[in-house]
């Protein structure tokens, strides 16, 4: 078939034993369309010897390269063309005949044909095709007057780009870079939705992300009112009078079957790669939920990895990509396997509406040169029972003498304990280096982002042993990185290979290490994981990679535990800025003005 097809394609007519051989010429497809579905049939035309979409469909679900004609030719079928059969095939269903594809598919059926010639529309998909054709870019849609805070201009059109899938009622997943601000984006949405007298909304968060959401909810829309659907006092009952209802992953998977009965106006995943197994009983209970729009946000480029698109999208837009065997054996698991080059670009083109990345390098002009946000990190039981019982031990013993001068040193250990004990367990008890902890909650998903986008990290601490926990984890997960502390004797190789190398994407530094003196302006972000509350010192951490000479933004992240004295002390910063830096310097002459009321709010 080879050899024949060749001498066809160059316009020979070939033959063997009295059989003719064809090659295939235009297609004659038409798109009818019904109430629940969209029908494809017609077939493919070789010199005047028209195929039947069955046959075709037949060949290649067969695995052959030939189609027999109704004159006894055969037509020969190129591997461009199996491939082209191929992707529309695993995006339908057969039925009498003909490919069905499902309402949600409208756009993406009339991507796939668009260039494709000798294809016939009904009036009702053209009206759908003339709608769908009214995305030619992003327009930009104001936050309401009651939002507090102003959007930048690509956040801006991020909201718009909401109301777009909003108006043609399919899903999407906002998928921007880290410290781009996807979470006040949909704040955004749902104020306005809530002036417009919407019902609940549901966010699916990971629990390391509870407090984020609740705080920014606070900051940026404090008349939405928030529910959050969590713990041993949950009740869903509450769903209906509150706005924005936020529930973690593994609360979902336990309360599925009372969630899904509840109508919300929204359906949002928060770090929504964590339902790319659509195996996955995460991804199962998301299917089941019932809401009028569904959002997905993710930092990872997901267009990268189509073999994982279909647990996305079949929660965004269910039955958009076909039946899950037929699209991943298409694709392949890395989207590298059946499917060429031209087809995954067709695919990802089709899809392109469903999926809005901005990279910091794209919206520059937006950005100041510095974002800083801090990231809350909750606790878990068996941790925040430890500091508790700490935190009781030491106001016990201080608290009855006063915080004179004699108390000095005691005052200064407490504090350093429960600082300790506030980033992991293993800074007390060495032996324990390998547990969890809030904060390596929080910090690895970011650092596998990093990883999975190409960028660059600095990490701090105080605390080598903190550092040297993380280090342990990054083992694990097979992370490479480099490491500078006091004890460093050539810190010109250090830097030079985090500088220089691709595969080489975390600096992990000690304060004192990498405090000064430093110009590592290759790093896009800095992760503080312990606080120092000296605004000089974080400044100057921050700036090894905001430096003269740096085009791109610089995103800084402070880890602070929720509930514990790095908590207070950020309380406290702004009325008694000297009692903030004495925690961190032991300033003499700050602890001095101590008083009993300071010494109760910090270990209270």
């Amino acid at each position: 078939d080879g050899l024949a097809l060749d001498l066809a394609e160059k316009g020979w007519t070939a033959s063997m034993r009295e059989q003719r051989f064809r090659t295939p010429g235009q297609l004659d497809l038409r798109i009818q369309t019904d109430v629940d579905w969209f029908d494809l049939d017609g077939g493919l035309d070789f010199g005047g010897v028209v195929a039947p979409m069955p046959a075709i469909l037949e060949a290649i679900a067969s695995g052959s390269t030939r189609v027999e004609l109704s004159d006894g030719s055969i037509g020969l079928l190129p591997d461009r063309t199996r491939k082209e059969w191929s992707l529309l095939a695993s995006l339908g269903e057969t039925k009498d005949g003909t490919l069905r594809f499902r309402k949600s598919q409208g756009w993406l059926l009339d991507r796939l044909l668009a260039e494709t010639p000798g294809v016939s529309m009904d009036s009702a998909f053209l009206r759908l095709r003339k709608e769908l054709e009214v995305f030619d870019g992003l327009g930009g849609h104001r936050e309401p007057e009651t939002f507090q805070g102003s959007l930048r201009s690509y956040q801006r059109e991020g909201v718009g780009w909401f109301e777009f899938l909003r108006r043609i009622a399919l899903g999407g997943c906002l998928a921007d870079d880290m410290g781009l601000g996807k979470t006040v984006q949909v704040l955004a949405l749902l104020e306005s939705r809530r002036l417009d007298g919407a019902g609940p909304s549901l966010v699916v968060v990971p629990r390391s992300l509870l407090f984020h959401w609740q705080d920014e909810a606070r900051k940026f829309t404090p008349e939405i009112k928030c529910y959050v659907h969590t713990g041993p006092d949950r009740d869903a009952k509450k769903i209906a009078d509150n706005d924005l209802v936020i529930t973690t992953y593994g609360t979902l998977r336990r309360d599925v079957f009372d969630l899904r009965d509840i109508p919300f106006e929204y359906v949002i995943l928060d770090e929504a790669q964590a339902i790319k197994n659509a195996r996955s009983h995460s991804a199962k209970a998301a299917r089941l939920l019932n809401a009028r729009h569904r959002l997905a946000l993710s930092g990872t480029p997901v267009e990268n990895h189509l073999g994982e698109l279909w647990s996305l999208f079949e929660f965004l837009n269910p039955g958009m990509l076909g039946r899950a065997r037929a699209f991943k054996s298409l694709v392949g698991a890395r989207g590298d396997k059946a499917l060429d080059a031209a087809g995954r670009a067709r695919l990802s083109a089709a899809l392109r509406p469903f999926l809005l990345r901005r990279t910091k390098q794209q919206v520059l002009p937006d950005l100041p040169p510095k974002v800083e946000q801090i990231l809350w990190c909750e606790m878990p039981e068996e941790q925040a029972a430890e500091y508790d019982e700490l935190r009781l031990h030491y106001r016990q013993a201080l608290l009855a003498g006063g915080a004179g001068k004699g108390k000095r040193m005691e005052v200064l250990t407490a504090l350093l304990r429960l600082r300790q004990a506030a980033c992991h367990p293993g800074l007390i008890d060495e032996e324990r280096a390998a547990e969890e902890s809030a904060k390596l909650e929080v910090l690895l998903p970011h650092i596998d982002e990093i990883v999975e986008n190409g960028h660059k990290a600095l990490v701090f601490s105080q605390f080598t042993k903190h550092l040297a926990v993380v280090r342990h984890h990054l083992d694990e997960k097979g992370i490479t990185y480099a490491y500078l502390d006091g004890g460093t004797r050539d810190r010109e190789a250090v830097v030079r290979r985090f500088r220089e190398e691709k595969d080489c994407p975390l600096l992990l530094m000690s304060l004192k290490a990498g405090g000064l003196g430093l110009n590592l302006v290759e790093a896009d972000y800095v992760f503080l994981l312990d606080p120092w509350w000296n605004p000089a010192a974080e400044s100057q951490a921050i700036d090894r990679a905001h430096r003269i000479g740096r085009k791109d933004v610089v995103v800084a992240y402070r880890l602070i535990a929720r509930g514990t004295v790095e908590e207070k002390v950020l309380q406290l910063q702004e009325r008694k800025r000297e009692l903030a830096q004495l925690v961190m310097e032991s300033d003499d002459k700050a602890l001095a003005t101590l008083s009993i009321e300071d010494l109760e709010a910090l270990f209270a």
